[in-house]
């Protein structure tokens, strides 16, 4: 089959792109409702907690430490003992101890909440994906490299969940940890509450600015990273080719300036990374020291302007406010981070098949197998065509070989009549109607395939004979087994089968995809060089089994090894994406053209082959 251009994924360029993403991306958590909101109550109830803490402090001061310490100053200058009241002491700290034991509640709670909506969503994005894998036709996968759909649904749908979920607490935290905080702040004392006020916007632009750039430089390096590994491997790979055309000084130069353009924006993302937490410090610390110095003058003034107590909770809320702020940023950074992986992941949930069932499809009932290519046309690119104006019949009950150059269209044929890929022009008639115009499901279960690497899933033996017919019998797998000349599996039906078949060998993995063939009854059998994988005895062993099963239905067979297809009614010999020869085997034979002279080719090979093994053999003796 032609070169099919890789999949170019889809990128969000408008510069509000963020908010379409993150707005699709809450859809999922907030369908579920209550365990959203739970989550959200829960991580402000943790916030408004944290906030609480400078306010009881400044309370235990102002009503508990002061005045005991004024009393127990008197008392001194009098001459007299102090009598200490602890009932003031112990009221706070009871206080205090209540206020944490709310937020232990809050944290276990809203940890909780964010594991469930974590793994809910994961699930659900998960399910989507693979539901429209499942949906999606195969010029997809001809697009898709199999690497990049398992990304989609491991590493990208666990950072976007992630991001929705314990990143989304930064979010929460920080905005109520603010607001609280600003809000005790302005009732208390507004004139101190402006210095902090004002030192937000700075903070969240350096947070802002320098979150950005670490991920670039990031961002950079990974993807330098990727294509060093891959200049490594490669020129290893290649050393040979590299020495022969000496090529080892030009190859080391280039894998140079890959790793130093590495080795630059690595430095530049560990070099924002240290001096982000710094400048944060420094502008946090900057406001709190103007608030110590506007404060204690307050506290100093006549008459006192605050108290020692809200003095020592306003630089308690100087210093921490730039925290909910650095994770804010976190969260902006890391939304910036997922928005390719969660663009990924809604690109393939929005992806429509390419095949679709016209409004109103009919469906087939029984299908005898008479298959019709009506001036057909197709190309996988408008400049390369595959097949132009073919017209073939192709009879109930028939058997026909495709067979010819690799790339000349027998593959695209084949995957035609199974509606994989619909014609580009004319029309296909399945039993004299247009496929187009009956469902894709009613076709494809009477459609029986087996390719070249025929594909086990993690199972047992009768469970793969079984699978597209879970309610068979034995009985009825034995049957199909049997038919394919694969009798000695009747033994081992419980066997374990690894995924893909990797216990068994070549021949064994064929014979089962046979039976699995056979067991769904169809009426259409295509085989693409369904032994092209297998060695000569096997193929020999298991050329009885093809023969039982494409007698009595419509089978195409493309066949790379033409002394495998001589019993088939017809063969055609496909050339440029026309039919160059059409005949049977004597028939072919007889015209001496392209066909005679390749299976001549082919004989001549397998008989030099013969002879040498059985040279091998006699000296072996």
């Amino acid at each position: 089959m032609e070169h099919i251009q890789q999949y170019q994924e889809k990128e969000f360029t408008g510069k509000g792109a963020l908010w379409p993403f993150l707005k699709r991306l809450f859809t999922y958590s907030i369908k579920h409702k209550r365990w959203f909101w739970s989550f959200v109550i829960s991580v402000m109830v943790v916030a408004v907690s944290d906030a609480l803490f400078p306010l009881i402090w400044m309370y235990f001061i102002d009503n508990a430490i002061t005045p005991a310490a004024k009393m127990y100053w008197e008392a001194k200058q009098q001459g007299l003992t102090p009598q200490v009241n602890y009932g003031q002491l112990w009221f706070y700290i009871g206080l205090f101890f209540a206020n944490a034991v709310v937020q232990v509640i809050g944290v276990f709670f809203f940890i909780r909440f964010a594991g469930y909506i974590e793994e809910t969503v994961m699930y659900e994005l998960r399910r989507e994906m693979f539901g429209r894998l499942q949906e999606l036709s195969f010029s997809y996968y001809d697009k898709s490299a199999t690497g990049w759909l398992l990304s989609r649904i491991t590493s990208d749908s666990q950072r976007v969940t992630e991001l929705l979920s314990w990143g989304f607490v930064e979010v929460v935290w920080g905005i109520t940890m603010i607001i609280a905080c600003l809000g005790a702040m302005l009732f208390y004392n507004w004139k101190l509450a402006l210095i902090v006020l004002g030192s937000l916007p700075v903070l969240f632009g350096i947070s802002i600015k320098i979150r950005l750039l670490i991920l670039n430089y990031s961002r950079k390096a990974r993807k330098l990273n990727s294509e060093i590994t891959a200049a490594y491997s490669e020129h290893i790979n290649g050393i040979e080719v590299n020495k022969i055309t000496t090529q080892e000084t030009r190859v080391s130069h280039e894998f140079t300036r890959l790793s130093d353009q590495m080795r630059i924006a690595s430095y530049k993302a560990a070099y924002y990374t240290a001096m982000y937490f710094p400048m944060v410090i420094l502008v946090g610390s900057a406001a709190a020291a103007l608030v110590l110095l506007a404060g204690a003058n307050m506290v100093l003034a006549v008459p006192v302007g605050i108290s020692i107590g809200t003095l020592t909770a306003f630089f308690s809320y100087a210093t921490q406010i730039f925290l909910p702020i650095v994770d804010i940023s976190r969260f902006y950074a890391q939304a910036q981070g997922s928005l390719s992986a969660g663009e990924r992941i809604f690109s393939l949930i929005d992806e429509q098949p390419e095949i679709q069932d016209q409004p109103g499809a009919g469906v087939f009932n029984q299908i005898e197998g008479d298959i019709l290519f009506e001036n057909v046309g197709f190309y996988y690119h408008p400049d390369k065509p595959v097949l132009q104006n073919l017209n073939l019949h192709i009879k109930a009950g028939q058997s026909v070989a495709l067979v010819g150059p690799t790339g000349h269209g027998k593959s695209t044929i084949a995957n035609l009549i199974c509606r994989f890929y619909e014609p580009t022009e004319g029309v296909i008639y399945i039993d004299g109607e247009n496929y187009t115009a009956k469902t894709q499901q009613s076709l494809h279960q009477q459609l029986g395939v087996v390719l070249q690497t025929p594909h086990l899933f993690e199972g047992t033996i009768a469970g793969n004979v079984k699978y597209a017919r879970p309610d068979a019998a034995d009985k009825e797998v034995i049957e199909a087994l049997e038919l394919v000349g694969a009798g000695f599996f009747t033994n081992r039906l419980s066997e374990k089968v690894e995924s893909g078949g990797e216990n068994l060998s070549m021949g064994e993995r064929q014979l089962i995809s046979f039976a699995r063939a056979i067991l769904a009854q169809p009426r259409i059998l295509i085989m693409d060089e369904a032994t092209s994988s297998i060695d000569t005895l096997t193929e020999a062993r298991i050329q009885q089994g093809i023969e039982h099963m494409i007698a009595g239905r419509t089978s195409v067979i493309i066949a790379h090894r033409l002394s495998t297809i001589k019993h088939c009614d017809r063969i055609l010999l496909i050339q440029n994406g026309k039919i160059a020869e059409d005949g049977n085997h004597m028939q072919l034979m007889n015209q001496r053209g392209q066909y005679y002279r390749l299976y001549t080719k082919q004989l001549k090979h397998e008989v030099a082959t013969r002879n040498i093994a059985e040279e091998e053999e006699l000296l072996a003796e």
